[in-house]
C-alpha cells in the first residue's frame, strides 16, 4: 500500500502550482508510473498549494511543540497542520513537488516541513549529536528551476533548494533520495521543452528501483 499526498505507502506527494507548473507535472508523472509499477499501491494527495498549512509562528508553536513551550502556554489550534506527521510517519514512498523559489523552497514546502521535523518522533537528540528516527523511506523530489544551479553549473552555491531538502531529509535519517529534475525552464521555450523532455526521461529508471526497495 502507498499513498501519496501525492504519494504514501503511504507514500506522499505535494503539490504546489497550478497546471502548467513543471514540478507538478513531474510529480504527477511519477506517481502515475509508480501506481502502474505497484500493484494496489495507495495513494493519498496533500495539494499545499490548494490547501495550504498555516506557516509556524508564536501562536501555533506550543501546539506544535508542546516540549518546547514554556509552562502553562496553550497554543492555538493547528488547523491543517495536525494530521502531517501521523501521514508522514506512515508514508514509506514520498514523492514531492518542489519547485525552485528565489534559490529556495516555497513556503508551503517549508511549513509542511515544520510539521515533521518534531523531535522525539522523526529525530532525538543524543549525547553523540542528533539522530534520524524516520529512516527507511524513499524520497522521490519533482524538482524545478528556471536558472542552471546543478553540480557544476556556474550558480551551483545559490542552490538552497534541493541542497536544503536533502538536509532535511538526512537529518530526520533519510538518505535514500531521488531528484528528478528540470532546470533552465525560464531561459527559453526551448529549453523548457528540452529540460521537462529530459526529466521525465528519468522517471521509469527511478520508478524501476523505487519498485525494487519496495519489494525488498
Amino acid at each position: 500500500m502507498t499513498r501519496d499526498k501525492d504519494d504514501e505507502t503511504p507514500s506522499h506527494r505535494l503539490k504546489h502550482h497550478g497546471v502548467n507548473s513543471a514540478s507538478r507535472q513531474l510529480s504527477a508523472a511519477s506517481v502515475a508510473a509508480l501506481k502502474a509499477a505497484i500493484p494496489g499501491l495507495e495513494v493519498i494527495r496533500r495539494d499545499l498549494d490548494a490547501n495550504p498549512i498555516p506557516h509556524l509562528d508564536s501562536k501555533r508553536l506550543p501546539t506544535v511543540r508542546p516540549a518546547n513551550a514554556p509552562e502553562g502556554v496553550i497554543g492555538i489550534a493547528d488547523e491543517g497542520g495536525s494530521d502531517v506527521l501521523d501521514e508522514f510517519l506512515r508514508a514509506d514512498i514520498l514523492v514531492l513537488g518542489a519547485p525552485m523559489y528565489n534559490f529556495g523552497i516555497p513556503s508551503q514546502l517549508k511549513a509542511w516541513i515544520d510539521r515533521i521535523a518534531i523531535a522525539g518522533k522523526t529525530f532525538s537528540y543524543t549525547a553523540d549529536g542528533p539522530i534520524g528516527l524516520a529512516g527507511g523511506k524513499r524520497v522521490i523530489v519533482a524538482s524545478s528551476r528556471g536558472g542552471l544551479y546543478a553540480p557544476g553549473m556556474p550558480f551551483e552555491a545559490n542552490d538552497f533548494q534541493e541542497k536544503y531538502l536533502r538536509a532535511v531529509f538526512a537529518f530526520l535519517g533519510i538518505g535514500d533520495i531521488e531528484i528528478i529534475r528540470a532546470e533552465g525552464l525560464a531561459l527559453s521555450p526551448a529549453h523548457r521543452e528540452a529540460a521537462l523532455s529530459t526529466a521525465h526521461a528519468t522517471i521509469p529508471t527511478t520508478v524501476a528501483a523505487t519498485k525494487a526497495r519496495h519489494a525488498a
